[in-house]
């Protein structure tokens, strides 16, 4: 490989998804190198203790029954750790295989701090013409294959040989230089303290960054907030926005979460309360709108385009698609019409009187003509709004979503009613405020959209639909009279 190169090891793993914090690893590979020459060669399969989903079956060719007698992570770790020990760890997005890692040995209660170089960076700084970095991309460029693609032992070979292939293509000394560049880590702005930096923990949590006189330049969130602060300085952006933005920055705080969705719900909620400059997404509360169906025949149109107002979730089973702006509605709605042969006159797209124009045009079946009877095309028009009718709230009342994070022992109840978030609580005297918050709250559709992406991932939802005067909430064991 490389004679000059640090001791380093290249690394694939296999998983059940992509989340290290409800993921797990399926199988591991690696190939060590010392001085340039390869010293160790190790794989295994490792039982998640939890069910590999089928597409991820699919894809690696990795089953339940393959892993069912493998050894657990646990059983493995110390084996592991001496293959990486005092090397650098190369992998293809090593921050995925890093991530995975350290959430493992976190579990058994162990740190992992281990130096890391990634080889999609590498290819993007050594090819900079091309826009795609993946390994299938990489193979393709490389003329490489492999009759083991998404299995640990043939992605690291994969990497192994796109490494001697950019040698010989860009010459051993180009190589070797970019490695050194990538290694020698994130260069801050002369800003920032690099102490402080340091002391920034790698759990759950939401970031901000602050430029001149304190002006909020951007808010993001991780489940690895030092890793993820870390990487808007390690010069190697992908836009010309991270680039300002890691230039400006003069200030970093830091809010720790219990998990994930807090870290989602936090940073929504800070983007709209601090307008940072830098995040177009998340910023804009207002400006919702909705298609509302006619209750029967007597109203005419028999849809109508609410705003944000109107938008009660208690009624999602009257409303269709969430909009950002009255024309992105009008323009659903026109499709839906042109593609079912529906009365564009009759729905509110068009006025006026007698036949409307699709009908002659042969693209409205002619209820505006008398060719079609009302109670059908009513029929018609909601068998085709279905697909875009709201999600109706799935619980009686109330609910807490409950998250702890091991590590730094914070345990967080996120509550919600009629996929508003009323607020989080880490104590049972916050619980009453938060519950009396309801009726303040209107409609936010980044929370329904957070809620419906990741309500699956949280088995342990708690009932309030109660007076929390009458019960207590144990943060880290759920609801008890």
């Amino acid at each position: 490989m490389f004679s000059s190169l640090p001791n380093f090891v290249i690394l694939d793993l296999e998983t059940t998804g992509d989340s290290p914090l409800y993921d797990r690893i399926t199988e591991i590979a690696l190939v060590r190198f010392e001085n340039g020459i390869e010293t160790e060669r190790w794989e295994t399969l490792v039982n998640p203790r939890i069910s590999i989903p089928p597409f991820i079956s699919r894809l690696t060719g990795i089953t339940n029954e393959m892993v069912s007698g493998a050894p657990t992570f646990e059983e493995v770790a110390h084996k592991l750790y001496g293959y990486i020990e005092g090397a650098v760890l190369a992998a293809h997005n090593v921050r995925f295989d890093h991530g995975f890692l350290k959430s493992e040995y976190k579990r058994i209660g162990a740190v992992l701090r281990q130096k890391v170089m990634c080889t999609v960076k590498l290819s993007r700084r050594l090819y900079p013409e091309h826009r795609s970095h993946g390994l299938d991309a990489i193979m393709r460029r490389h003329g490489l294959v492999t009759d083991a693609r998404h299995r640990a032992m043939g992605d690291v070979e994969l990497v192994m040989a796109y490494l001697e292939s950019a040698k010989h293509e860009l010459g051993e000394a180009r190589v070797l230089e970019t490695v050194a560049s990538l290694l020698k880590g994130p260069s801050l702005p002369a800003g920032l303290d690099g102490a402080f930096m340091n002391e920034i923990p790698d759990s759950p949590g939401v970031y901000l960054f602050y430029g001149e006189n304190d002006l909020p330049l951007y808010i993001g969130k991780s489940v690895a907030l030092r890793s993820r602060v870390m990487s808007h300085f390690n010069g190697d952006h992908s836009s010309s926005r991270e680039m300002r933005i890691g230039q400006q920055v003069t200030r970093v705080e830091c809010i720790e979460t219990a998990g994930e969705l807090g870290a989602l719900l936090l940073e929504s909620r800070l983007i709209k309360e601090r307008q940072p400059v830098h995040n177009r997404r998340l910023r804009t509360a207002k400006n919702l709108f909705s298609l509302s169906l006619a209750r029967g025949l007597n109203q005419i149109p028999l849809v109508k385009i609410v705003t944000e107002d109107d938008i009660d979730p208690t009624l999602f089973e009257h409303l269709f698609g969430l909009f950002r702006s009255r024309k992105a509605a009008v323009e659903a709605l026109r499709g839906i019409a042109l593609e079912n042969r529906l009365c564009p006159r009759i729905i509110g797209i068009e006025t006026g009187k007698g036949a409307c124009f699709a009908h002659q045009l042969q693209r409205c079946d002619g209820v505006c003509a008398g060719k079609e009877s009302p109670d059908l095309h009513y029929l018609r028009l909601k068998q085709a709004l279905i697909p875009h009718r709201l999600k109706s709230w799935p619980y009686p009342g109330t609910i807490g979503i409950r998250e702890h994070d091991e590590a730094s022992g914070r345990s967080q109840l996120h509550i919600f009613d009629s996929w508003r978030h009323l607020g989080t609580v880490e104590d049972e005297g916050e619980l009453e405020e938060v519950l009396q918050a309801r009726a303040s709250l209107s409609f936010d559709l980044d929370i329904y959209n957070v809620l419906q992406k990741n309500l699956r991932k949280y088995p342990e939802i708690v009932s309030l639909g109660f007076s929390s005067a009458h019960h207590r909430v144990d943060l880290c064991s759920g609801v008890v009279p």
